[in-house]
This record gives C-alpha cells, structure tokens and sequence, in this order.
C-alpha cells in the first residue's frame, strides 16, 4: 500500500545543536522532505520519529518529527526590524485599544512632524486607531501607546512569540519546545 504524504503533513521540528529550536514565532518546521534531504546529506540527527514511513524501491525511512543541527547555528543578536517582529513585539495587539483586528503599524511622533521608522518610534495600531491619529502627535489627541516601543532582543520575541503557539504541537515537540520555562513548584 503507498501513503501519499502532502508536503505540509508530518513537519520536523528544527533544533539547532543545543537542542533550542532555531525560532519560536515562526515555529521552526522543516517539510518532511527537506529534513529527509538534511538527513541524507548528513546535516542534522534525527531526534524522534512519526509512525509513517516513506518509501522507495531501494530505501525505507520512518519520517523525523524532530531533527537537531549538527552545527550550531549563532542566533541573530538583534531582530531584524520588520512589522511582523513589530507586531510579535507588541504582541499582536493595538498599542492604543488593545484590539488584535485589521492591524498595521504607526508612527508615534508622525514622519511628517520628523518622527522617524525606527523600533523607538513605531507600534502595532489597528486601522481604525491609526486613522483616527492620523499625523497628530500623541498629546495633540491623546492617544498614548500602552506600551512604550523599543528596540526588542531576540529574547524578548522568543518570549512573546511563545505565547503563540502554532494550530498542530506533535507531542514529540513538546519535551524541547518550551524545557527553559520555568517550572511550577
């Protein structure tokens, strides 16, 4: 009998070789077939496995649901400054009303009063927030960001990042998904 296996079915979850996954939000996940193409070319060891086996004339393979890097892979020391780490800054929500819809991203000290696009001065706004101050400064209508923005480290949006956790956590992910929390007593 052949298992037709989608490329978004049976992901691996990627470690690199401290066991940490390379990225929380996004989930590091590799398709199945380019962690079978890392396990051929001898680029990570296998840590765990699903029940399906793949299979061709000549080969026989359970697939990993988890692979760790051989190499160590050095993180980023600082994130790369995009609006999706602006929103997994802020945590997906408005800084002004605390809505997670329609959300894009504002200017606290607006460009045209010199305000620049910088972590210091940029904050996740829902749209309808965003209209309503428009190019004003914060005291002229009195909308203050919840949170003043800043300049996050790779710590704090892991951190953030793990309070979204993806739809599917196959239970062989979850020894080395989140083994740094701590512990309840």
């Amino acid at each position: 009998m052949t298992i037709h296996v989608s490329p978004e079915a049976c992901p691996a979850l990627v470690l690199n070789a401290d066991f940490r996954p390379l990225s929380y939000y996004p989930l590091s996940l590799w398709s199945w077939q380019d962690a079978i193409k890392a396990v051929c070319l001898d680029r990570v060891n296998i840590v765990s496995h699903y029940d399906t086996v793949i299979h061709s004339p000549s080969f026989e393979m359970r697939l990993p649901s988890v692979v760790s890097l051989r190499d160590y892979v050095k993180p980023a020391r600082h994130p790369a400054f995009t609006r999706f780490n602006v929103f997994l800054r802020d945590r997906f929500q408005c800084q002004y009303c605390g809505s997670k819809d329609d959300l894009t991203f504002d200017h606290v000290i607006p460009r045209s009063k010199g305000g620049q696009t910088t972590w210091e001065n940029v904050v996740a706004a829902c749209a309808p927030c965003n209209l309503r101050k428009a190019n004003r400064m914060p005291s002229e209508i009195h909308m203050f960001p919840h949170q003043k923005p800043y300049h996050p480290t790779v710590h704090d949006l892991h951190n953030n990042g793990r309070a979204f956790p993806p739809n599917h956590l196959h239970q062989s992910w979850l020894d080395y998904l989140y083994w740094d929390i701590e512990l309840e007593p």
